[in-house]
């Protein structure tokens, strides 16, 4: 018997979908374009390969497709969307919104649209607004989308960055519900004392530092970062993250049937199950597969855990995320 009556509010996802590109790049294809070598890339990343978007693909044409696949699994029309939220450091253009984009793409002509920039904790934030925004009861219908192509930021003769970083996206529609199911609990944090250019960002592109032909030729445009403090954060605050929200929902890590972390790195998601006491069969992982798709990374990985059925109705699932700025969170789900 659910905790809550069985006439509360509740914010349930009743179809996802993803999208992922074609062209697949290799750790040998990275070997002839930077210093570096498979076995190492593997070693340190658990990363095999990750998925590229062709020149003339943006993040709205991956974020459009996913969405009409979540339409299709949730078996609803675009017209009955209230909502557009996408979630996403590398939006088409700084303005209008790529969600506007979005929605014009997939028929949502009832929606209002808007981009949430969280980084890679861009999804459960947005998952987070959803559920809020749903159980406020001025929602019934919210489409939720973790959508990058980080490819078109990253510096490619970088090879601390250039191999842990893919594109994809993926989107859940999320609904109003009396069913005893859907987000239990959810639970999100930022810390701006890590805002720093140096550590994770982007530098240059914004009013702080514009793009010009200067900026461009030391390549502040692209990705910079500072990967051993990036994995010391990431193995403490996303345990934190995922007990405090299991403590929300009055639960035991026990209680969870599977853990979906986000795709940063083989070592850190390890590392985050190993400090919950989650055993490896319960701890999803595609890393290998997609690298580091940003605020795509558990969106992906859900839709996929549902296809094949690693998750089925009735299973608790929890993830759990953290990315730039610094910004975390964590989502427990009753499938």
């Amino acid at each position: 018997m659910s905790r809550q009556s069985q006439n509360q509010i509740r914010a349930v996802i009743s179809g996802t979908g993803a999208d992922l590109p074609e062209k697949v790049l290799t750790n040998s294809d990275l070997e002839q374009m930077v210093d570096t070598e498979s076995d190492w890339i593997v070693q340190r990343t658990g990363i095999a390969e990750r998925r590229i978007a062709e020149q003339d693909t943006s993040t709205s044409d991956l974020a459009a497709n996913a969405a009409r696949r979540a339409l299709k699994s949730a078996q609803i029309d675009p017209l009955d969307i209230e909502l557009i939220v996408v979630c996403t450091a590398t939006p088409d253009m700084s303005f209008p919104s790529t969600a506007c984009v979005v929605q014009m793409k997939i028929g949502a002509k009832n929606a209002h649209a808007f981009d949430l920039s969280a980084a890679c904790s861009g999804f459960v934030y947005g998952l987070d607004l959803a559920d809020g925004m749903i159980k406020s009861g001025r929602y019934k219908t919210i489409l939720v989308i973790g959508a990058e192509t980080f490819s078109r930021i990253v510096n490619w003769t970088d090879r601390s960055t250039c191999i842990l970083f893919g594109d994809g996206a993926g989107a859940a529609v999320v609904q109003a519900s009396t069913e005893d199911r859907g987000i239990i609990a959810s639970y999100c944090g930022a810390d701006g004392a890590y805002a720093d250019t140096e550590l994770l960002a982007v530098p240059a592109g914004g009013s702080t530092l514009p793009v010009t032909a200067e900026n461009v030729k030391k390549q502040l445009h692209k990705i910079t970062m500072k990967g051993r403090e990036v994995f010391k954060l990431g193995v403490r605050i996303m345990p934190e993250a995922a007990l405090h929200t299991l403590q929300m929902a009055g639960l035991t890590v026990e209680d969870i049937d599977l853990v979906i972390p986000h795709q940063a790195n083989l070592r850190i998601i390890e590392a985050v199950g190993e400090r919950i006491g989650v055993p490896s069969e319960k701890l999803y992982i595609n890393v290998d597969r997609y690298g580091n798709t940003s605020a795509a990374t558990v969106i992906i990985a859900l839709d996929e855990a549902l296809r094949s059925k690693r998750v089925n109705s009735g299973d608790l699932v929890l993830l759990v995320t953290f990315g730039a700025g610094l910004t975390w969170g964590a989502s427990i789900i009753r499938m």
